[in-house]
């Protein structure tokens, strides 16, 4: 019997070493819940996936309101969803499983939680949520109706509130404000009422929901960002003097803002205000920048059908933009020239859509970008038909808690990747010592051993 030479093991040894270096980083993604394997939280049977031509740069968390627009609307489940860089399901939080009605704005915290807005019945429900372990921290009670923002502002101890549908009958007088809620005292210390400020026959009906402000931020030292959404606009209210330091928009002028959602504020590089907004009734995402007294538009993102109620957008540190196309169902990252990047569907109706670890400080704008003009979208699947947003909804709904395979080994600690990801699309999907040179080589290295032995 022939035994093989040296040369010949040897090069068998190299071919082996090329198979295990390009087999290993699927064998590890799929060991760590990531890859394509079946799964709960796994890709391959995830039919709320969309576009994705590179990997998230981190965990996307979407809050999703609950109402479904098919079957002649309905009331459906409130949840939180956190989706991996990749496509995959990492957990499911059902809001409405712990006191929610309707879900709504989810903000990231400097501990790796999460600080959720939500409504009961007559009354709003806030919560930090620790997703590591999938529990409530601490929750408080307020009692006023349908409120869909509040932030935790001044070190974690007060409540900044944005207040509407607060007409009072008694006094027959509309309450619709801004407030500061002081968690230690258990008590307002401060509020901004919008009836000093504006008229009563501005915005929407004056005794139900005048103003529907949908939106309030800090922006800087006693500065809020608030979105009165009735009355077409974004102001910027100071909080000692009671001004209205700087408005975007104005009632009724359309072709500015058109009942927006969710503005965002930037600064460019020399300094310029920028805001960021969610333009949902003319269904496009707006930049402007401040110029003299007025605004300049610099940048419209999406035209036609492209979106469709569009309720949140955030820019990211790599400039793109993170949308959430309600009545599509989805979640989008998109460049500023509108290639969609990224891509998942979340029904039934995305509210406010964030990205962890948050990065919103360090986002350039889009004059930073050179980037200025008017954009349609590109490469979006556009499969937001009913009956794949029904599977899509049932696929969510079977995740209760983590999906199989995404929890992490240390659920105890704020440092661990619990809201956070390590599978980028590099340190996950590759073993130390393995890679495609490595195959490179060892296929050259097995080639040459095989023709010197045949030429020897």
């Amino acid at each position: 019997m022939q035994t093989p030479s040296r040369r010949q093991s040897l090069a068998v040894g190299a071919i082996l070493l090329c198979c295990l270096s390009l087999f290993a980083p699927t064998l590890a993604a799929q060991s760590n819940g990531q890859g394509s394997a079946a799964g709960n939280g796994s890709v391959a049977d995830n039919p709320c996936v969309g576009t994705i031509t590179s990997p998230a740069n981190g965990t996307t968390v979407v809050a999703v309101q609950g109402y479904s627009w098919v079957d002649g609307g309905q009331k459906r489940e409130a949840k939180l969803v956190a989706i991996g860089p990749n496509g995959n399901v990492k957990w499911v939080h059902h809001t409405g499983e712990h006191g929610m009605v309707w879900g709504y704005d989810v903000d990231p915290m400097s501990n790796g939680n999460l600080f959720v807005t939500g409504t009961a019945n007559g009354e709003t429900v806030v919560y930090e949520f620790n997703p590591r372990t999938q529990e409530h921290v601490w929750k408080e009670t307020l009692p006023i109706e349908d409120t869909h923002d509040v932030d935790l502002i001044n070190n974690g101890t007060q409540l900044l509130v944005a207040n509407l549908r607060n007409y009072n009958e008694e006094e027959n007088r509309n309450d619709d404000s801004i407030f500061v809620y002081d968690l230690q005292k258990d008590e307002v210390v401060w509020r901004w009422y919008f009836r000093n400020h504006y008229d009563s026959d501005v915005g929407g009906n004056y005794t139900k929901d005048w103003t529907h402000v949908n939106d309030v931020d800090k922006i800087g030292p006693g500065e809020y960002l608030a979105s009165p959404r009735n009355l077409d606009q974004a102001i910027v209210i100071n909080r000692s003097t009671g001004n209205i330091d700087m408005q975007l928009g104005s009632y009724g002028e359309k072709d500015i803002l058109d009942k927006q959602h969710n503005p965002d504020y930037l600064e460019s590089e020399d300094g310029t205000p920028t805001l960021l907004v969610a333009d949902s009734e003319n269904n496009r995402i707006v930049e402007y920048e401040k110029e003299g007294d007025g605004w300049n538009r610099t940048w419209s993102l999406g035209k036609g059908d492209d979106l469709s109620w569009p309720r949140d957008a955030d820019r990211l540190s790599n400039g793109n933009t993170l949308v959430g196309d309600s009545k599509h169902e989805r979640v989008m990252e998109v460049t500023p020239k509108g290639k969609v990047v990224w891509e998942f569907y979340t029904p039934w109706l995305v509210y406010d859509v964030a990205r962890l670890p948050d990065e919103r400080a360090e986002s350039p704008t889009i004059a930073d970008q050179n980037a200025t003009g008017s954009y349609a979208f590109k490469g979006a699947t556009q499969k937001y038909d009913a009956e794949s947003m029904k599977q899509c909804n049932a696929y969510l709904n079977s995740i209760d808690g983590w999906a199989d395979g995404q929890k992490p080994a240390n659920t105890t600690t704020s440092d661990e990747t619990g809201v956070q990801d390590d599978d980028s699309g590099n340190s996950a999907t590759s073993l130390p010592g393995f890679n495609v040179v490595v195959a490179l080589a060892s296929l050259l290295a097995a080639a040459a051993l095989l023709v010197r032995e045949n030429r020897d």
